[in-house]
């Protein structure tokens, strides 16, 4: 079985896109991001369905974080392209076509507040996809 590519003729359904984005999710809390999001913006974007956004504690957490998120869809057979393997940027970036994760350090994260800028899209509950504690309360 192939991974699937930009080119299937099918596309995920929304269970096989919720499923990706819950083991996103479920990576970045293994590996001990904080200030996990969830973004739908179906309604705002053509570019993708879902931004999932985080914070890292420093670089080489960064690097670690968006390997084990390439690692978990690998392992569900997605493809992911545009790796940005975060070159001392505090910003790394996995895109998944339908979801384009973002990792950053606390810092950068506040600068470019992704949130601010995406405020029309709906934020997910992912509280039941990972630790309670690391669930982000702002909105």
């Amino acid at each position: 079985v192939s991974k699937k590519t930009m080119i299937d003729l099918e596309a995920p359904t929304a269970n096989e896109v919720l499923e990706q984005l819950r083991a996103c999710c479920q990576a970045l809390d293994d590996k001990k991001a904080s200030e996990i999001k969830v973004l739908c913006l179906k309604n705002c974007s053509s570019i993708t369905e879902y931004f999932v956004i985080a914070t890292g504690n420093s670089e080489p957490n960064l690097r670690a974080l968006s390997r084990e998120v390439v690692h978990r869809l690998s392992d569900m057979e997605v493809e992911t392209t545009h790796t940005n393997p975060n070159n001392g940027t505090g910003w790394a970036v996995v895109d998944a076509y339908d979801i384009i994760v973002h990792v950053f350090t606390k810092e950068v994260r506040q600068f470019y507040n992704l949130e601010g800028l995406w405020r029309d899209a709906e934020i997910l509950d992912v509280s039941s996809w990972i630790t309670p504690e690391v669930a982000y309360a702002g909105v």
